[in-house]
């Protein structure tokens, strides 16, 4: 028999080892079955909150935040290639050249998991940014998710053109905040286990099954 794990996802869609973590945890749950069923919930994270509409270009940002040299910059392009290519996700970097404010995709995940939908439109959220390289924070790019995923579209554009969720939003901000997290992928287990960053499926996979134990 199965334990079920309730797993808290905690992530931004800019996140390229969100990607990887995403991709690992699911990777490892298939592989582990039999033993280890979960309920993933996707929770807000943004990496840049005050980054403006029309976002900024990724090498300049990142110089800023980070400081690091190209060729620093060009070695994790490479290595967030070559384990994307591994879980099946393609990252086009060549084609993603500017880093966008995430704010609106969070409330759209917010309403998304009220209708049982944020795996699917996480992942074409992800998608859009990282393998097509459009801007996620601008509308007719959510909305094409959106109806990608078979979610309403007249009312995911209501939602856009108001400030519905986005309490919802940054109360689930704070709440992570004020319990440590302040890098992502942060993946938390039955609100008490926490596995940080983009793990390798193996990595994920012994920690479920010593949860599992645990609960059993």
């Amino acid at each position: 028999m199965s334990i079920r794990l309730k797993i808290d996802f905690v992530s931004d869609v800019s996140c390229p080892w969100c990607v990887i973590g995403l991709k690992s945890l699911e990777q490892a749950l298939a592989n582990i079955h039999e033993a280890v069923e979960a309920d993933i919930h996707f929770q807000p994270f943004e990496l840049n909150p005050q980054m403006p509409a029309e976002g900024q270009l990724l090498d300049e940002h990142l110089l800023e935040k980070y400081g690091a040299t190209p060729e620093h910059f060009a070695a994790t392009r490479q290595s967030i290639r070559d384990r994307g290519e591994a879980l099946d996700f393609v990252f086009r970097m060549e084609r993603r050249d500017r880093i966008y404010n995430t704010f609106d995709c969070h409330r759209l995940l917010h309403w998304a998991g009220e209708q049982g939908r944020q795996l699917e439109l996480k992942m074409a959220l992800f998608r859009l940014y990282f393998t097509e390289g459009q801007n996620p924070g601008a509308t007719e790019v959510l909305l094409g998710a959106v109806a990608d995923v078979g979610l309403d579209v007249v009312r995911a554009a209501a939602i856009l053109a108001s400030d519905e969720y986005a309490e919802q939003v940054r109360e689930r901000q704070r709440y992570y905040a004020s319990c440590g997290i302040n890098a992502v992928p942060a993946v938390v287990i039955n609100d008490r286990y926490l596995i940080q960053g983009g793990q390798p499926v193996d990595a994920f996979e012994l920690a479920l099954r010593e949860i599992a134990a645990v609960k059993e």
